[in-house]
């Protein structure tokens, strides 16, 4: 038996239901097989793909979708949640326990759910939707694999559609450019547009007030991209050879014969960082695994690091300088090397890593998955959480002239970043402190 439509919050519903504006409204009436809804931080524009994407369900009756990121665990606590708490409310059935793989509506209709680093069944069929989330995460290669499931072969619904959202991301990104050649449609959204934000008259809300006041907080990068909404590239920024499309991998086999490496970041306002690498026989390192959290006691991080490490053989845990936290670690069997701390040459040693060598190939590689769990507080501070954001934030001092000091990294979000030249300057100068392995 199917459930009433009254049941769920669709566009039709005038009284309490979903009301759309501006770009919002535009993404409710485009029929493009591919529409992008991009912006800045907290204009809706997540909640506005899930309604549409929700009230396609009800409306075309069988109808196959799916709701996918660059990662599937980066799902669950962002994208599904919003889904599940604002967006449905009655007469759909998650499958899958904790890790839910596919939503059934009453009505016949289903939306599958994955991350691009295990699509498979995602692929395995058409699909008559598929919304991305994050679309800036993926590659070109990852759209156009996804758009091959959207064709109009499923013939549920009159029209096939891929839709996503964006925040803004560097000039040359693949988004803008297929959007300039007219294969995607790209609609920008403002946080006029969100209505907990501004009410339909422009006044801002208290909620609008206390969002306003985080996102104006914002500097540099994330303050263009997140609080403006500008697609544009940090000024001075210092791995120019960094490119997401090369440098972030999914997930490959790790031999147990390649060399494991750890290096650590002590923090606790700021993150603590444990970075965990494979190298391989040819030199190239693979960092597999990244844990990135704040309010984290060392003895607490101790714990948590074998956890993770498991029966893995450590060749050597490189870390930061603390005498304290180093005794702590080594209490809890970490015994650990202080890094050669040197800026200028570390950074050295990183962009080394990240050129191309003879064989085309870069001697540094990121899995799209090595996050552990992104921290729920740098999130809601529009902070970066991880390397992969690190990297593209990093950026030199601006000397009194205007121009950047190539001396002198700026010190803000750099404690992964510290751990990868920690690690990439110990194996480029041979450290002369013993090597002594750990089996956890």
């Amino acid at each position: 038996m199917r459930t009433s439509r009254a049941k769920y919050v669709v566009l039709e519903d005038s009284d309490g239901g979903y009301d759309p504006r501006g770009a919002a409204r535009e993404l409710w009436g485009c029929r493009n097989q591919e529409v992008i809804l991009s912006g800045p931080a907290e204009t809706g524009k997540t909640y506005a793909c899930l309604q549409k994407l929700h009230a396609l369900c009800i409306r075309y009756p069988g109808i196959q979708c799916a709701m996918v990121r660059k990662t599937r665990k980066s799902m669950t606590g962002s994208v599904l949640q919003t889904y599940e708490r604002k967006v449905i409310r009655g007469g759909v059935r998650p499958y899958g326990g904790s890790h839910v793989e596919w939503y059934d509506y009453d009505n016949g209709s289903r939306i599958y759910v994955g991350g691009m680093d295990n699509p498979d069944k995602i692929l395995s069929s058409e699909r008559d939707v598929i919304y991305v989330n994050q679309a800036e995460e993926l590659t070109l290669d990852d759209w156009e694999k996804l758009l091959t499931r959207a064709t109009g072969r499923a013939g549920n619904m009159p029209y096939p559609q891929m839709l996503g959202d964006c925040n803004p991301w560097g000039p040359s990104h693949w988004i803008l450019k297929r959007a300039q050649a007219g294969a995607l449609k790209f609609l920008e959204s403002r946080h006029e547009d969100n209505p907990t934000l501004f009410t339909p008259d422009g006044e801002m809300t208290e909620q609008g007030v206390r969002t306003m006041a985080v996102l104006d907080t914002l500097t540099g990068i994330r303050y263009q991209r997140l609080r403006r909404g500008k697609w544009v590239s940090a000024e001075g920024i210092i791995y120019d050879s960094w490119d997401r499309a090369v440098h972030v991998i999914d997930p490959i086999p790790l031999p147990d014969v390649w060399t494991r490496y750890r290096v650590i970041d002590f923090g606790y306002t700021n993150p603590f960082v444990c970075l965990w690498f494979a190298q391989d026989k040819d030199g190239r390192l693979y960092l597999y695994r990244e844990l990135y959290q704040t309010g984290l006691l060392v003895e607490d991080a101790a714990k948590e690091i074998n956890r993770l490490t498991g029966n893995e053989q450590i060749r050597a845990t490189i870390c930061d300088h603390d005498a304290e936290d180093r005794a702590t670690l080594e209490r809890y069997g970490i015994p650990t090397i202080p890094a050669k701390k040197d800026v200028k040459m570390g950074i050295q040693a990183v962009q080394t890593r990240l050129r191309k060598a003879g064989d085309g190939r870069p001697r540094l590689y990121v899995f799209s998955d090595c996050l552990v769990e992104p921290d729920k507080k740098l999130l809601e501070a529009k902070q970066p959480t991880c390397l992969i954001e690190e990297m593209e934030e990093y950026v030199w001092e601006t000397a009194r002239e205007g121009t950047a000091d190539k001396e002198t990294p700026r010190k803000v979000s750099d404690h992964s970043e510290d751990c990868l030249r920690y690690l990439c300057l110990y194996l480029e100068k041979a450290m002369e402190a013993p090597i002594r392995v750990s089996l956890r």
